[in-house]
């Protein structure tokens, strides 16, 4: 990428889901960690309710010495658009004639990070930075993540899902049937939400009912998973056809479990990088982070999420993350950093598969022929 011509990137950031703060702690942790010198940024904020933010509201979420690095827009667009998304409040639609090149969508969770901001920057001709729409659809679906895992004999955290509509009033039926396939602990979680939000770990009988209806809040469908014993491992993904794995990273919660707050407010939960394990564990984790990667079809980036389980050291896959966060404390960027890539080099990386793969889109939707092939 060459010095002295700015990079420009649009960074989507906020949402609708539950992890707005994190989309926001993310947003600002990119845009302050990148040379202004370089990278010429345009920041699209989009409110709790869905609406894209106007300059005063994205004032309200960024920090004040992030906005004096970025300009702000009321709209969503690129040079190269096809189309063109303007805020409800926009009252000049001509006067923004020079869009980002690529957008950064870094949103977390429904609205953003499962295919719906990735369905739109497609039809507008955007490129954009991450996983195209069936990867983050079936990504943030931890139900059908799992099926896909299983398909490809991946080890697959054992689980039942459960319709939230189906729960009923009396839940003993359900109960009796994953304590005879799981016993305690196991957990309750969302099929369709990340950050740990709406996670319940359940360690007996008598806190069944309330986990599950807990989880049920958040999603239509829930998980029950069976509780692995383990150490909580990591690891992050990085390209399109010929994906590579970083080191593994240990996360050592000061919680129970690495719940939201122990994830984002407990200064105590720590992660080890590279984590404490032999080598050939290590790299069995990253071959399996690899071929789960490859088996939603992921492009750009991801982390994979692991138990290495105590007594049987067996390898059990968690869950994938196709937009992991990058806040401070994130663990993607530090796996990155520790296996050589500092974080300029990781955006400018993250910004030439985004346009690679708009680039390969380009080129099959233009070279298609329609054409009636003659038997």
């Amino acid at each position: 990428m060459a010095r002295g011509r700015r990079t420009k990137l649009g960074i989507i950031f906020g949402g609708k889901s539950g992890e707005h703060e994190v989309s926001l702690t993310s947003a600002a942790s990119v845009i302050g960690a990148l040379d202004p010198d370089e990278f010429e940024i345009t920041v699209i904020g989009i409110t709790k309710t869905g609406r894209l933010a106007d300059a005063s509201e994205i004032g309200r979420m960024l920090p004040a010495s992030v906005l004096q690095r970025v300009r702000t827009s009321p709209s969503l667009e690129a040079d190269n658009s096809k189309m063109r998304v303007l805020s409800a409040s926009s009252s000049d639609p001509g006067g923004f004639t020079t869009g980002p090149g690529i957008i950064f969508p870094l949103l977390h969770g429904p609205y953003g990070e499962d295919g719906t901001i990735q369905g739109l920057l497609e039809i507008a001709g955007i490129p954009y930075i991450g996983c195209g729409v069936l990867a983050s659809a079936v990504g943030m679906d931890k139900d059908v993540t799992k099926r896909l895992f299983l398909q490809e004999g991946l080890p697959a955290t054992p689980y039942r899902t459960v319709r939230s509509r189906d729960l009923g009033k009396d839940l003993t039926e359900l109960r009796r049937c994953v304590e005879d396939a799981f016993g305690y602990p196991m957990f309750s979680k969302p099929a369709n939400l990340g950050s740990s939000v709406g996670v319940v770990k359940i360690h007996s009988a008598d806190e069944f009912e309330r986990g599950v209806r807990f989880s049920a809040q958040y999603d239509r469908k829930i998980l029950i998973e069976k509780g692995i014993s383990g150490r909580e491992l990591e690891c992050a993904i990085i390209g399109n056809d010929t994906p590579s794995a970083s080191v593994v990273g240990e996360v050592v919660s000061a919680h129970e479990f690495y719940d939201y707050e122990a994830k984002y407010a407990n200064p105590e939960s720590r992660l080890d990088i590279p984590a404490r394990i032999d080598s050939g564990k290590a790299e069995e984790i990253r071959d399996l982070a690899v071929r789960a990667f490859k088996a939603i079809d992921g492009s750009g980036l991801a982390r994979v999420d692991f138990f290495l389980e105590h007594g049987t050291g067996k390898v059990w896959i968690n869950e994938i993350n196709t937009m992991p966060g990058f806040t401070p404390i994130s663990m993607y960027a530090k796996l990155w950093a520790a296996s050589g890539i500092g974080f300029e080099e990781l955006v400018r990386t993250l910004i030439r598969l985004g346009e690679e793969r708009y680039q390969e889109r380009i080129r099959i939707s233009s070279s298609g022929n329609h054409d009636v092939i003659q038997t």
